[in-house]
């Protein structure tokens, strides 16, 4: 069970998975972000993926607001990026997600999650650490009909101790198309990168590092 954003990190997830043979059943969320363009790119993922189903459920977060990807508060750009928590933290998404995700693989018969979190190059979001993901699975294990009964869930998070670089050179050696990904979270109506928000800054800064172009740019340009 593959959480997928159609972003570097999911479709690396995604491929790291496929490659140790797991079969891909991909779950993305329209869930009222700004940055909606994203799930053109998750639909592209899936398929580059080859994910035996992909669902794409619909929750609407901007209810609650609160970030800057669901509410009417700007995207910060060009800010120094720190280990603090900025506004484009989506209060306990990651939560939310894998709270449905679980749900699906009970039904499905599958025991694997896959997540792809960073906790070294990410803009300071608490659900993307070991510790809240650890919590997650201990959860997943103590309320689950299958947990109880003795088939445990576990929570893969391969990219977790990852610098953004290592994690494009992964996926580049596992084919992935990063021209098909989208990571930006205030992109323009036709789908360009603003190159300024924090998400568009550590890409960039990656690619750069593997002295490469960014695929996706080159395809809008």
């Amino acid at each position: 069970m593959l959480l997928l954003s159609g972003g570097v990190d999911s479709t690396t997830t995604g491929a790291i998975l496929r490659e140790a043979g797991y079969d891909l059943y991909a779950l993305s969320f329209d869930y009222g972000q700004r940055h909606r363009i994203e799930l053109r790119s998750c639909y592209e993922s899936a398929k580059m993926l080859r994910a035996a189903q992909h669902k794409v459920v619909e929750i609407d977060l901007r209810a609650f607001g609160g970030s800057a990807l669901t509410d009417e508060i700007d995207v910060p750009k060009g800010r120094e990026i720190a280990e603090d928590i900025p506004i484009t933290y989506v209060p306990a998404r990651n939560t939310l997600f894998l709270s449905f995700a679980l749900a699906w693989a009970e039904v499905l018969g599958a025991r694997d999650l896959a997540i792809g979190v960073n906790a070294v190059d990410y803009s300071g979001y608490p659900d993307c650490r070991p510790e809240f993901i650890e919590a997650f699975e201990r959860t997943a294990n103590l309320g689950t009909k299958a947990g109880i009964e003795g088939t445990r869930f576990a929570i893969h998070t391969p990219l977790v101790n990852m610098t953004k670089t290592e994690i494009l050179r992964e996926g580049l050696r596992l084919d992935v198309d990063f021209g098909k990904t989208h990571s930006c979270y205030d992109p323009a109506p036709d789908g360009a990168p603003c190159g300024e928000c924090d998400s568009c800054v550590i890409r960039a800064r990656a690619f750069a590092e593997l002295g490469i172009p960014d695929p996706a740019i080159t395809a809008i340009s």
